[in-house]
């Protein structure tokens, strides 16, 4: 299964919705906490170029916030992705 990272805040219901998802899923994953690191939420925003969490990376590849993984679990390649099917799509 492809690693999953997923960069939070403590006070994001997306992050909260994110989580859930992938745990629904039987997904692992790696979650970074940035609510109080600076130089991560930069590199992020250098990264993907977006401010907001979370922001999900599959097998390194930024897919995007909580909307683009639910348009990937309800489109069924998901499934794919994490299996190593199919690359992740990069929102960049």
């Amino acid at each position: 299964m492809a690693n999953v990272r997923i960069y939070t805040t403590n006070y994001c219901g997306y992050c909260t919705a994110a989580k859930s998802l992938l745990k629904v899923r039987g997904v692992d994953y790696e979650e970074i906490d940035c609510s109080n690191d600076g130089a991560t939420r930069k590199w992020l925003i250098e990264q993907t170029g977006q401010r907001t969490v979370p922001q999900i990376f599959i097998a390194g590849v930024p897919v995007g916030g909580f909307s683009e993984l639910r348009q990937l679990d309800q489109a069924g390649t998901l499934r794919a992705i994490l299996a190593g099917e199919t690359p992740p799509p990069s929102v960049l």
